[in-house]
């Protein structure tokens, strides 16, 4: 029986910033919308990945 192929990542170390700097500046254009709270977590979420 042969083991299942190692998973690998899908984004690296550099995108998560990427990614943070991204959704700061679309946090800045929805900031009076109901979405917003959702998108100030998932900063704060990227945030924490390191």
């Amino acid at each position: 029986m042969t083991e299942p192929a190692r998973s690998r990542a899908v984004f690296s170390t550099e995108d998560f910033s990427l990614l943070k700097t991204a959704v700061a500046d679309y946090l800045q254009k929805v900031k009076d919308t109901p979405e917003s709270v959702k998108f100030a977590n998932l900063y704060h979420r990227l945030g924490r990945l390191r």
